[in-house]
C-alpha cells in the first residue's frame, strides 16, 4: 500500500507498507513494484544513499527481504539537471590532448556529484575546461570519469574526452594493467617491510558507510606495499601499489593489517592516543585528512598506443607532516 506521497522542495516522500502476500521479496524489487515510475537501479541508489527509512533508521541493504506490515518511508529528491553546471575551479593539468586529460587533484575536491556534494566537483571543473569534448559514456552525472580517488586523497587522475578514449582506458582499468602507486603515512611500522595484502573487500557488516575485508562475498582485492621510511615506531611512509581498484582499498587493507592511515576519519583506531606524547605525535593526530597521495599513474594511450607515465609531487600538508615525523 502506498499511503501518501506528498511533494516538497526537498523531494517527494513515499510511505509504503508491505502486504502479507509480498513478504519475503527483495527490498529493491518490492519497491520497484510499488513505484513503477522509478527504475530498480534508481531505487538501489536511493537505498544506498540512506533515503529509505524503517523505524527511524536508514535501510541500506537493497537485497534485504521485506516482512509483512513493515512500513517504509522513501524520500525521492527532486530531479537534477541532466548535466552538472560548469564551474571554473582552477585545475592543475599535468597532460592534455584531444583524447584525454590528466589532473593533479588537490585534497578536498570531490570527483563527481553525489548526495551532499551536488556541485564544485572535478566534473564541474572539467565541464568548464573542456565543455564540448568530454565522454558521456560514464553517465551524465560523471562525464569523462573513468576512475576516481577519494575526496581527501590527493594526486593523479585521468579523464576521457571522447568515447573511444573512455572505452580504451576503461578496458585497461578492468584488466588491471594501469600502473598506480600511492604514498601513505600510516601508524606504526608494517612487518614485513615489503609485502602483499590480499583480502576481499565489501561493505562493513555493521557500519554501511565503511568498507572492510570480509570472509564471504565482496570483491577480490590485492595491494602491494613497501615501507620507504620508518619514523621510530610511531609511523611509516609506505608506497602502495594497486593490483585491483576497490573502494577505499588502501585504507581498508592497511587497517586490516593493523596500520591504518594517519588522519583517516573513517578507519582510524582510538588506541593511538596511548603512544608517547611528542611534537611529531601531536602533528600526526592533528593531520586533517587521510595521509594518502596518488603519486604515479601510468597507462597506454588509448589512441596512439604510446606508454604514458606521470608522477605527482607531494602536497605541502603531506610534506609538512613528514618533516614533523622526521624530528623524532
Amino acid at each position: 500500500m502506498n499511503d501518501h506521497a506528498p511533494a516538497s522542495p526537498s523531494g517527494t516522500l513515499h510511505t509504503l507498507t508491505v502486504e502479507a502476500s509480498q513478504a519475503g521479496m527483495r527490498l529493491d524489487r518490492w519497491l520497484a513494484d510499488r513505484l513503477p515510475a522509478l527504475s530498480r537501479s534508481r531505487l538501489q541508489a536511493l537505498i544506498a544513499a540512506g533515503q529509505l527509512i524503517l523505524g527511524g533508521a536508514a535501510i541500506v541493504e537493497a537485497s534485504r527481504k521485506v516482512k509483512a506490515l513493515e512500513s517504509f518511508t522513501l524520500l525521492v529528491p527532486p530531479a537534477l539537471p541532466a548535466l552538472p553546471t560548469p564551474q571554473d575551479l582552477g585545475l592543475t593539468i599535468v597532460f592534455e590532448d584531444q583524447d584525454l586529460i590528466v589532473i593533479d587533484k588537490p585534497a578536498g575536491l570531490v570527483v563527481h556529484p553525489a548526495p551532499g556534494n551536488p556541485d564544485r566537483t572535478l566534473v564541474n571543473a572539467l565541464l568548464h575546461h573542456c565543455p564540448d569534448s568530454l565522454s558521456g559514456i560514464g553517465g551524465v552525472k560523471r562525464p569523462g570519469i573513468v576512475h576516481r580517488i577519494d575526496k581527501d586523497t590527493s594526486g593523479l587522475l585521468v579523464a576521457a574526452k571522447n568515447d573511444r578514449a573512455h572505452q580504451g582506458l576503461a578496458a585497461q582499468f578492468a584488466a588491471h594493467s594501469i600502473e598506480r602507486a600511492y604514498l601513505a603515512l600510516c601508524w606504526g611500522v608494517p612487518l614485513p617491510r615489503n609485502g602483499r595484502i590480499a583480502g576481499n573487500i565489501g561493505r562493513h557488516p555493521v557500519d554501511r558507510k565503511r568498507m572492510a575485508v570480509i570472509e564471504g562475498g565482496g570483491k577480490h582485492a590485492l595491494t602491494f606495499y613497501r615501507v620507504e621510511t620508518a619514523f621510530g615506531s610511531l609511523a611509516s611512509l609506505v608506497e602502495c601499489r594497486l593490483a585491483t581498484g576497490r573502494t577505499h582499498q588502501i585504507r581498508v587493507h592497511m587497517t586490516a593489517i593493523g596500520h591504518p592511515l594517519i588522519g583517516d576519519p573513517l578507519y582510524r583506531r582510538s588506541g593511538r592516543n596511548h603512544l608517547p606524547e611528542s611534537p611529531a605525535h601531536r602533528a600526526a593526530l592533528q593531520f586533517a585528512r587521510q595521509a594518502l597521495h596518488a603519486k604515479i599513474l601510468g597507462f597506454c594511450h588509448p589512441t596512439t598506443g604510446i606508454q604514458l607515465r606521470f608522477e605527482s609531487q607531494l602536497p605541502s600538508d603531506f610534506k609538512g607532516l613528514i618533516n614533523s615525523l622526521e624530528g623524532i
